[in-house]
């Protein structure tokens, strides 16, 4: 019982967890600020120039701002819809896992029986890992980018910097991927704790007796075991049998003994006469 408890704790746990981390994950595809960049081509005159999977906006001084979705989809590089593509998967995965979670949860009981819970548990863990590994390729491969392009001496074009939502994304997909590895730990836990049960249950009977202590190694065991050998009818008998010729031959041998005291004793008074 204190070890289901503490799962059932653990679990819930992990829920928030992965919960929160999808939470952010859903909200960097609302953030402007994926990369951004400060253009000062006058001295009071900045530009604060800044993007997104979705659009490209700038703003001034005045606070005025001005975002322009991309155009076409078809001029856009391979790089920005494999983003785009895997952000919105994340998000899927991470609905579905929290699904499958409120589902597999010890404390919900809705899932029906405990290897039933587990193994939606174990799905759940699942989905939500793809959701965090798939959200850390999207922040990861941005940022590489944006850090290559910065660096690069030959890249002549506007140069950006890393924008909060990558920082908030990676803290996302770490807090949905340590959830998901605690879920699958539980799971384990809980899957060792069902097989020795049933090892239990499926270990063969053992017999113990008094009376004939006779002891054999059952197939399977490693411990001597006493099984109880009734005695039959027959051996009964022989046994009865036996005491009663040992007795006649017991009461036999006493009296051929005492015949040979009187002898013996006769023989003597009989010599002592003589003399």
């Amino acid at each position: 019982m204190r070890q289901r408890t503490v799962v059932m704790y653990v679990e819930i746990g992990c829920f928030l967890s992965c919960l929160s981390g999808w939470i952010l994950i859903c909200s960097t595809l609302a953030t402007e600020y994926w990369t951004f960049s400060e253009v000062s081509s006058v001295v009071l005159t900045t530009g604060n120039y800044y993007s997104n999977l979705w659009m490209d906006c700038v703003s001034d001084t005045t606070g005025v701002s001005d975002c322009k979705y991309y155009p076409s989809m078809m001029d856009l590089p391979v790089f920005l819809h494999v983003c785009r593509a895997l952000a919105v998967v994340s998000v899927i995965f991470g609905f579905w896992g929290a699904v499958l979670a409120l589902i597999g949860m010890k404390c919900t009981k809705i899932g029906g029986s405990e290897l039933t819970n587990s193994r939606v548990t174990f799905a759940a863990a699942l989905t939500y890992m793809a959701c965090g590994f798939c959200g850390m390729i999207v922040y990861s491969w941005w940022g590489n980018k944006v850090r290559s392009d910065f660096v690069d001496p030959y890249y002549l074009e506007q140069k950006f910097e890393l924008g909060a939502a990558l920082f908030i994304g990676w803290g996302g997909s770490c807090l949905v991927i340590c959830g998901s590895y605690l879920y699958v730990l539980c799971v384990f836990n809980i899957f060792v704790h069902f097989l020795r049960f049933t090892q239990k249950l499926r270990k063969p009977p053992t017999y113990m007796t008094a009376r004939t202590r006779r002891t054999y190694m059952l197939p399977g065991s490693s411990r001597p075991t006493t099984v109880i050998i009734p005695p039959s009818h027959q051996s009964y008998r022989e046994s009865r049998g036996t005491r009663a010729s040992g007795g006649r031959r017991g009461t036999q041998e006493k009296t051929g003994t005492s015949s040979r005291e009187e002898i013996s004793q006769s023989s003597s008074s009989s010599s002592s006469s003589v003399y």
